[in-house]
């Protein structure tokens, strides 16, 4: 678990996993929250997409192109792209969609790798809630050209009920038969707790509360 120990101290080391009284979108008393929003620095982003293209590694991902969905996921499939070239010497195609179709010079809603039939595709993205932002990128992909979705990259599994009483992570392999690799769970996070590794033994507890609770 070393890679991913070393992700969840980054992650408190850069004040994206924090650990009180919060609420979810959901509305849900949760003992911890993450906010990939607090990736700002240039070392961020760099260890960022180092610990991403660790996951596909490990997961041997068979992709050939790295797609982010606008906005946050657009670093992440540069970092990655960057990452497995400076660190593995893969040079990954990557691309990422625009908010609203260009109307002008080239056109288009796709950014960067122009996808062709037969492409690999793996989408990049932080974390996965309701899995919305995934079902809105299916269609911009699939009407770009005839591709296979590889998988789909995240930072951390929640692993938690949605509607139907299976995660969203679940949700997505069932609709559309594709995988979620995580680099970490919250289990991951609860044993890192448990082995002192990061702080937030006095949140133990609850974070055990909250798994009964709402963990699938």
């Amino acid at each position: 678990m070393s890679y991913k120990k070393d992700f969840i101290k980054f992650m408190c080391e850069s004040g994206v996993l924090t650990f009180g009284d919060f609420v979810t979108k959901s509305g849900r008393n949760t003992p911890y929250f993450i906010n990939t929003g607090n990736y700002k620095t240039g070392e961020h982003i760099a260890k960022l997409g180092e610990f991403y293209a660790e996951c596909m590694k490990e997961h041997n991902v068979d992709a050939d192109v790295l797609f982010g969905p606008a906005y946050k996921g657009i670093p992440l499939a540069v970092s990655v792209a960057i990452a497995s070239y400076t660190k593995y010497g893969k040079d990954l195609n990557y691309c990422f969609n625009r908010k609203e179709a260009k109307d002008h010079g080239e056109g288009g809603v796709l950014v960067g790798h122009k996808l062709k039939d037969g492409d690999k595709v793996a989408i990049i993205e932080d974390v996965i809630t309701a899995g919305t932002a995934i079902r809105e990128t299916l269609p911009i992909l699939k009407n770009a050209a005839n591709i296979d979705i590889s998988c789909v990259i995240i930072s951390v599994d929640r692993m938690e009920k949605g509607k139907n009483d299976i995660s969203a992570i679940q949700e997505i392999k069932e609709d559309f038969g594709i995988t979620v690799h995580p680099i970490v769970t919250i289990l991951d996070i609860i044993e890192c707790i448990k082995d002192g590794s990061i702080d937030g033994a006095q949140y133990l507890d609850k974070m055990l509360e909250y798994r009964e609770k709402y963990g699938v």
